[in-house]
């Protein structure tokens, strides 16, 4: 399940030394896509624009649940009937999205896909479901049922209903993927944003660091705060435009795959990293987790930063992040 994304990117328009920036917008993967190059003119940043959209698409035809020959796909028809040979690249993302979950307590957890979707967010649901509902909407996740074999690169689902949706680690592979391809490419500078999963590499043409502005969702006219980029990434999960309330509490649309239960107490969560496949899994876990077992999580992480606003408008980051240094 994607998420509205509440970030904004600051960066010049100006050229320096023959360098330019150069922005295309697309829909891709269901959502908005926006790639920022820094190139000497629109043939090249066209080349480089051009490489990403194609990358987006080569990795949409092997991960995405929705497109019926896809090789997740093909593990999820194949649910405990048989395993199925994938691509080393994708045994190794799912490999990698296995070790987030055991990372999180299963918070984060790939196998969410195969939940009931009994809570609805679109306004039509007057009560809640009964706790026996609840319960059997998530008899099938749980990632300790997906079976990796390294010898033949295979999954196998050991349940038939399974199913595996990498929506909470995919975008944000993809970003990484874009930054790596572009690169290699020559690409000395840009910035990638794929559905808010964003990621950098290189300087603006002034010289100075890319920025996101992250801004509070009770109070979306405000940016409390500006970070500097500097070859990383950034992901925010949020629900501050998708939730229910029931007796006066409010449940997201962020359900937490062990329990069924939508996630409680917490708007958005930002998550700083070198990767931003690995904000974006945390992201979500962190969500699940809560305040208190979030940053607990987060501070025994090297590399890591987390920034988490919660139902009533308090900010709360992790111990590596000082909020006054960046308002």
């Amino acid at each position: 399940m994607r998420i509205v994304i509440l970030l904004f990117i600051a960066f010049v328009t100006s050229s320096t030394f023959g360098q330019q920036v150069f922005k295309k917008k697309k829909n891709l993967l269901g959502s908005p896509f926006e790639i920022t190059v820094i190139a000497t003119d629109s043939i090249q940043a066209n080349f480089y624009t051009e490489l990403a959209i194609s990358e987006v698409k080569r990795i949409e035809n092997l991960i995405s649940d929705w497109i019926p020959t896809t090789q997740i796909s093909k593990v999820n028809q194949n649910a405990g009937i048989a395993p199925v040979k994938v691509d080393l690249e994708v045994f190794e993302l799912v490999k990698r999205a296995i070790n987030i979950s055991k990372l999180t307590d299963g918070a984060f957890d790939i196998s969410y896909a195969s939940m009931d979707k009994i809570w609805k967010f679109d306004g039509s649901m007057k009560e809640m479901p009964s706790a026996e509902n609840i319960k059997n909407s998530v008899e099938k996740v749980g990632y300790q049922n997906i079976i990796l074999n390294k010898n033949d690169t295979s999954i196998f689902l050991k349940y038939q209903g399974m199913k595996l949706g990498l929506g909470g680690i995919g975008q944000g592979y993809i970003a990484d993927k874009i930054k790596i391809v572009l690169q290699e490419k020559g690409c000395t500078s840009g910035l990638v944003n794929v559905s808010g999963d964003i990621n950098t590499w290189g300087k603006q043409p002034n010289g100075k660091d890319w920025t996101v502005g992250i801004v509070n969702p009770l109070n979306k006219n405000k940016v409390f705060a500006t970070f500097p980029l500097n070859d990383s990434a950034v992901e925010t999960s949020g629900s501050y435009e998708k939730y229910v309330t029931f007796n006066g509490k409010r449940y997201s649309h962020i359900i937490d795959p062990r329990t069924g239960y939508p996630a409680t107490g917490i708007v958005s969560v930002s998550v700083f990293s070198k990767q931003t496949e690995l904000a974006d899994a945390l992201a979500t876990g962190i969500f699940v987790l809560g305040i208190e077992v979030g940053l607990d999580l987060v501070n025994q992480l090297k590399g890591i930063g987390c920034i988490i606003v919660d139902e009533k408008g308090a900010i709360h980051a992790s111990k590596n992040i000082d909020i006054k240094k960046y308002q």
